[in-house]
């Protein structure tokens, strides 16, 4: 292989690309992006992202680190799958725009004040007190996280729907003090923890080079 060659590889592959290769779910797969934007032609949501996938994965390429992990885009991301299932090199997107999420919040570097980000704080918090998601409390949270005075407009404003979900038996009242969770919750508690310990310890071993 010719140095010219050689020192091209070299500039693509840059420090942010390994990082994300490494620290981020499927990360590995951003190098095969052709950069056709099928992805952002076929997403729903196309239009309101400030950085279509194609775009993101082309920053990450140009080492434009901060930028791509503190974008509103991957937060935009919804799981229909669209863009896996037309893009032409199968690449998992969905689950790459998640990862990058994810990454980006642990390194403190997600966008503040983001709704959708405060939304996944709110049930990963309301699904590991018992191992399910309480709806009647995570919809209350829901209402109330822009503070109290903006949840009773929210929730004046469904109370008709509130009440049907109540006479359909839709809604149990008693779920707000705590309801139904797993079985073994010391179980899934013990499995979470470990599955956090494993990340933080695959995460330690990477160092940019």
């Amino acid at each position: 292989m010719s140095n010219l060659n050689t020192q091209a590889i070299e500039r693509y592959r840059n420090n942010f690309l390994k990082e994300v290769e490494h620290c981020v779910e499927e990360g590995d797969w951003v190098k095969m992006c052709m950069q056709c934007g099928v992805c952002a032609g076929s997403c729903p949501l196309g239009s309101a992202w400030a950085h279509p996938p194609q775009e993101i994965f082309m920053m990450i390429r140009a080492g434009k680190r901060e930028e791509v992990l503190s974008s509103t885009s991957m937060w935009m991301c919804t799981s229909c799958y669209n863009c896996i299932a037309r893009c032409p090199r199968e690449l998992p997107i969905t689950h790459i725009m998640h990862g990058l999420a994810h990454y980006g919040k642990r390194l403190g570097l997600a966008p503040k004040n983001n709704p959708t980000l405060k939304f996944s704080q709110m049930f990963w918090d309301n699904l590991t007190k018992t191992g399910r998601a309480n709806e009647l409390t995570l919809g209350l949270s829901l209402y109330f996280m822009n503070g109290f005075a903006e949840g009773i407009k929210t929730a004046l404003k469904m109370k008709d729907i509130g009440l049907g979900m109540w006479k359909t038996k839709r809604m149990n009242p008693m779920e707000i003090l705590g309801g139904h969770g797993v079985k073994d919750k010391a179980g899934f508690t013990a499995m979470i923890k470990k599955a956090q310990e494993l990340e933080a310890a695959r995460l330690a071993k990477y160092k940019a080079p």
